[in-house]
């Protein structure tokens, strides 16, 4: 009868260590925010993305996002609008997934809603061509290992936005959920949605 008691009150203090722990976890992935607007566009970013001092007119705003360990370079989010649809999804897309070689690229698009606010995300790794010095010249330079996390939000009635977050693999990849949060979006939920 003792040995019963002593297992059992194992095992209810092995549940709640366990359930202590679960939720101390969850409480570590949270990450602080700070709500920015940008003109019609609302997002909440994580605070340790630092507004850049990078200056490009055909940009609203560009964020240098932390490397993580392993990674030499940090990533970046470039967000801009162009007025009425900036060209279609389908076309941006593409563009972007252009923007990675063919040999060894890898591609999902998902495509979701948050409110009544459309929102399509490519997420493309590979070798990326990486814009060096002003658009307009189109040079580029070869970034091996590289990933682009781009999204295209279209705010209804207002206009469309678009996030690319680029950088290392490992980078970028750590940051998706914080840019669907961003928006507030989930992964769950997303459909495929084909070029």
């Amino acid at each position: 009868m003792v040995f019963r008691r002593l297992v059992s009150f194992a095992l209810c203090a092995i549940f709640a260590f366990s359930v202590s722990a679960l939720h101390a976890d969850e409480a570590a992935k949270k990450v602080e925010t700070v709500e920015v607007k940008l003109k019609d566009l609302v997002l909440n970013l994580p605070k340790d993305w630092a507004a850049s001092d990078t200056v490009n007119s055909m940009r609203l705003a560009t964020y240098d996002i932390p490397n993580i360990k392993g990674d030499k370079d940090k990533g970046e989010l470039a967000i801009s609008t162009f007025g009425g649809d900036g060209g279609g999804v389908s076309a941006n897309l593409e563009r972007w997934v252009g923007q990675f070689d063919a040999e060894g690229r890898e591609v999902t698009i998902k495509k979701g809603m948050v409110g009544e606010n459309a929102y399509h995300v490519a997420d493309i790794s590979g070798t990326y061509q990486k814009s060096v010095g002003p658009p307009i010249l189109r040079k580029t330079t070869t970034a091996k290992g590289y990933r682009m996390l781009g999204m295209i939000v279209q705010v209804k009635g207002k206009g469309v936005y678009f996030l690319k977050l680029t950088g290392p693999d490992a980078t970028v990849k750590a940051q998706a959920d914080a840019l669907r949060t961003a928006i507030g979006a989930k992964s769950e939920g997303e459909e495929d949605y084909e070029l």
